[in-house]
C-alpha cells in the first residue's frame, strides 16, 4: 500500500530529499505523497526511506490504498519505463 502523512508533519522537508520517486512533494501545510509514484522504495531499497528519515514519525500506511507487493514492483518497474 501507499504511504500518506499525517497533519503532524512539519514540513522540514527531509522525506522529499529522500524518496527515489519524487512522489513526495511540498503542500500548504504539510507535504503529501503521490499514490501514482510511491512504491514503498520497493526497487530501490528494503524499507522505506522516508520514514526511517522522519523526525516525528507522521508517515503511515495509507488504508485507502492497497497494494501488495507484486503490485508494487509492478508499479516501480512502469516508473523506471518513464526515465
Amino acid at each position: 500500500m501507499a504511504l500518506i502523512i499525517t497533519d503532524e508533519c512539519i514540513a522540514c522537508d527531509a522525506c522529499r530529499e529522500e524518496c527515489p520517486n519524487e512522489a513526495i512533494e511540498e503542500n500548504d501545510p504539510i507535504y503529501i505523497i503521490d499514490v501514482d509514484r510511491c512504491t514503498e522504495c520497493v526497487g530501490h531499497y528494503d524499507e522505506p526511506s522516508c520514514i526511517a528519515v522522519c523526525p516525528v514519525d507522521c508517515i503511515i500506511s495509507d488504508p485507502n490504498t492497497v497494494e501488495n507487493a507484486e503490485e508494487l514492483r509492478f508499479k516501480f518497474e512502469q516508473l523506471q519505463k518513464e526515465e
